[in-house]
């Protein structure tokens, strides 16, 4: 299995997708995979599969085609509901890259099968995450420059600048990358630096979805414990 940095690397959002089903053993490891996120995140994520209502008809015509199985991303309304579904669902992302499938985010070019998926009382259904093996390559997108996105300079380690180069390959709505990564030196050598990540104004929405999902990237390319959030 690729490594998760590696995954990254090469992971492209995919809209077209094969009719080939997801093999049971793998479709295993995913439903273990959402258990394990659901208890991190406090969240309830379902892996849908054999649907294919979802991505057809108007709200998903001229966008998605050959999608059947997706993740429904769900969890209890709450001021950190969006930013947690982010960061726990880019986990999922970056773990069925790992198993050689494809996937996307997906915020609107969907229709809500609600029979497909179980949704509580006070929970919510934020997004889906398309899933399956991929029918195009998928583009490379335009990126920032870390200097647009973060306080980088010569005083900054070289960990923190490989975090936001992760953070930059993270998925956001629209290719938007709305997100800032501040680095707040220790004011001791007893103390560890802290991260802060802030996300900015759009018009399109889902920042913070997008800032948990670039919040794990930068976890991923920073391969470093010795920092908080902030």
């Amino acid at each position: 299995m690729i490594t998760e940095l590696e995954a990254i690397n090469q992971r492209r959002s995919i809209r077209k997708y094969k009719n080939i089903p997801i093999d049971n053993q793998l479709i295993e490891s995913l439903n273990n995979k959402v258990k394990e996120v659901n208890q991190e995140g406090d969240l309830h994520i379902q892996l849908i599969t054999n649907e294919p209502k979802a991505f057809k008809g108007k709200m998903a015509y001229g966008t998605f085609s050959g999608v059947t199985n997706y993740f429904a991303m769900i969890g209890k309304q709450s001021e950190t509901l969006d930013e947690r579904i982010g960061y726990y669902g880019e986990k999922l992302v970056v773990f069925a890259e790992q198993l050689g499938l494809n996937s996307c985010w997906v915020g609107v070019t969907y229709n809500n099968i609600k029979e497909a998926y179980i949704k509580e009382k006070g929970e919510k259904l934020c997004c889906l995450i398309a899933l399956g093996y991929g029918d195009e390559s998928g583009r490379q997108l335009k990126r920032k420059s870390i200097e647009e996105v973060s306080n980088i300079s010569t005083e900054t380690p070289e960990w923190f600048q490989q975090g936001v180069k992760a953070a930059l390959l993270a998925p956001t709505a629209v290719n938007q990358q709305k997100f800032f990564f501040k680095y707040i030196k220790p004011t001791s050598d007893d103390s560890i630096c802290k991260i802060e990540a802030k996300r900015g104004f759009s018009l399109v929405g889902y920042t913070k979805i997008d800032l948990g999902i670039c919040k794990y990237h930068f976890e991923i390319g920073a391969q470093q414990n010795n920092f908080e959030w902030v």
